[in-house]
């Protein structure tokens, strides 16, 4: 039997990633990287736990990817996120050239999207609404438990 991969099989183990996130009481962001139909990083967002501002889904796999791989840049990965990364992930992203983003809910406020698609790496090809709904329901259920 041959077992296809494909972006929503990577988004759900995106999901994973930040319902750990949201069992550890952080905004439920999580991530994983994949180069040749393979996980080599996975990660949610630890911010509070870290006490640092920078230490998004998406940071924290990039560096772990990098480190897996031996080099900075991700030309040939895909960076997997259920909400639409900020603009510094993805400037982050456009600096290791991350082949590929593909992103669940799309964040209204603080989405790269709504300031500039310029900010991606010329070759990085998007795709977003994977699973938007189970993204977005996550994200919305943290938030409405916070007030």
């Amino acid at each position: 039997m041959v077992v296809r991969f494909d972006d929503e099989y990577f988004m759900r183990e995106a999901l994973k990633q930040a319902r750990q996130a949201y069992a550890g009481d952080e905004i439920p962001v999580g991530a994983v990287i994949v180069c040749d139909g393979e996980i080599i990083a996975r990660g949610y967002n630890m911010t509070e736990k870290l006490n640092d501002v920078t230490a998004h889904a998406e940071m924290l796999v990039i560096t772990s990817a990098a480190e897996q791989l031996g080099g900075k840049y991700l030309v040939d990965c895909s960076l997997y996120v259920t909400l639409e990364p900020c603009v510094m992930c993805v400037g982050a992203t456009q600096w290791a050239q991350i082949g590929k983003i593909v992103y669940g809910a799309k964040d209204e406020k603080r989405g790269f999207t709504n300031y500039s698609k310029k900010i991606l790496h010329p070759k990085t090809k998007v795709v977003t609404g994977i699973l938007e709904k189970e993204c977005s329901e996550l994200m919305v259920g943290f938030f409405k438990n916070k007030r």
